[in-house]
């Protein structure tokens, strides 16, 4: 589904390994090194280090190799003349020459340059693919954040999708304790890393974190499909899920509205399940082809159950306060909330949850939640939501109901 990261050759071009050279012929590699090179030596390295400075790096190994046919270099010369090679033929693309000048040059340069021309191996290694020779060099380079980058986009390439996790977990553990957003690119490739180790459980939580951090439609389809085969996920939220991906914009099949719908009339819902027939005929996957009469049918049994619960309402209310369990106030509250009196229906929820006796407290507190959010007191419903627990998809639920609700005006 992801891209894995790119290392972007910007960062790791140019400015740290190239160097100037003077009008007089003094090559400005280190001041304490400075040497004075022969006028017809220097004058093309001159020139190809502008070049380079221009965008014109395949003209700068031109003017390289002019310098070159020069004979009887010198040591100093024959050092300046490599590492301007490298890096014009690392400006260039020419990853092989790139990497043969520099590694000519990386023991005879001064202690506190050798750092820069190792960045400069492991782009070019990187960028010819030799993905465990970049790394080799870029460990060597030190620790900058380039460097880390290229690290973690070469130990992809190289299937090590454990060193990835690892850094990149840890890179986005840190961005969220200090308030920071951690970038798309980042959490998608570690996504994409925990996709490849078969690591399910890093991969929705990386997700979710997209999903909290970048929304999009494609983010929410791939949890929402996945949830439903997660361990331990209970069948009894599979409405939870077609609800979350009708809010979401991704409930679109034909048989995703028909089953929506059932499974609500079947949950003594009958305005939810109207309400997604409705919406199925309104976005023209119902009511059309082969299956248009039984779409139809469906319609109108929803309006004969919403008929039938509106009218037997009241009665449900009262036999639901008379009870000694808080389950019918919980029931008979989340259906005022589908028929649109979600503030009267968090209030009978609440006094569900406040009865006790609850089969599953966990659910009084999703639905509750939902109420909330239905009623327009997202801070509230946010606090309900976070309480949430168990391994059986409640705590899914709610936490997907919070991203969501956190990302509406």
């Amino acid at each position: 589904m992801f891209k894995p990261l790119r290392v972007l050759p910007a960062a790791l071009l140019a400015a740290g390994v190239l160097f100037s050279i003077s009008p007089q012929g003094t090559v400005g590699v280190a001041a304490a090194h400075a040497q004075a090179l022969r006028a017809e030596i220097a004058k093309p390295l001159k020139e190809a280090g502008d070049l380079i400075r221009a965008g014109r790096a395949k003209e700068a190994l031109a003017k390289v190799r002019q310098a070159d046919a020069v004979p009887n270099k010198t040591a100093a010369e024959q050092l300046t003349l490599d590492r301007m090679r490298g890096s014009a033929a690392l400006s260039a693309g020419d990853y092989d020459t790139a990497s043969k000048s520099f590694e000519a040059v990386i023991d005879k340069v001064p202690a506190g340059e050798k750092a820069k021309i190792a960045e400069a191996l492991a782009g070019a290694e990187y960028r010819a693919g030799r993905y465990a020779k970049s790394i080799q060099w870029a460990r060597q380079a030190g620790d900058s954040p380039a460097m880390q980058q290229l690290i973690i986009g070469a130990s992809f390439q190289t299937g090590d999708y454990a060193t990835v996790a690892k850094a990149l977990s840890a890179s986005v553990a840190a961005d969220e304790k200090a308030g920071r957003k951690p970038t798309d690119t980042e959490l998608q490739t570690l996504a994409s890393a925990y996709q490849r180790m078969n690591n399910t459980q890093g991969y929705a939580s990386t997700i979710e974190k997209l999903l909290a951090h970048y929304p999009k439609k494609e983010y929410w389809s791939d949890i929402l499909a996945r949830l439903p085969r997660k361990p331990g996920f209970s069948d009894r939220f599979t409405l939870d899920v077609y609800r979350l991906q009708l809010a979401t914009g991704n409930l679109s099949k034909t048989n995703d509205y028909m089953e929506a719908a059932q499974l609500a009339l079947q949950a003594g819902f009958a305005a939810e399940g109207k309400s997604i027939v409705d919406k199925g005929f309104a976005a023209n996957a119902l009511g059309a082809g082969a299956e248009a009469e039984r779409h139809k049918r469906l319609r109108d049994l929803a309006v004969k159950q919403e008929a039938e619960a509106k009218a037997a309402l009241d009665k449900e209310i009262n036999e639901a306060q008379a009870a000694r369990e808080g389950d019918a106030l919980v029931k008979v509250g989340y259906t005022l909330v589908t028929l649109g009196q979600a503030d009267k229906g968090a209030q009978l929820i609440e006094q569900g949850i406040a009865k006790g006796h609850l089969r599953r407290p966990e659910d009084a507190k999703l639905r509750l939640g939902q109420a909330l959010l239905a009623a327009g007191k997202k801070a509230k419903a946010q606090q309900t939501l976070k309480t949430v627990q168990g391994n059986d998809g409640a705590a899914d639920i709610a936490r997907l109901w919070s991203i969501h609700a956190s990302q509406q005006s």
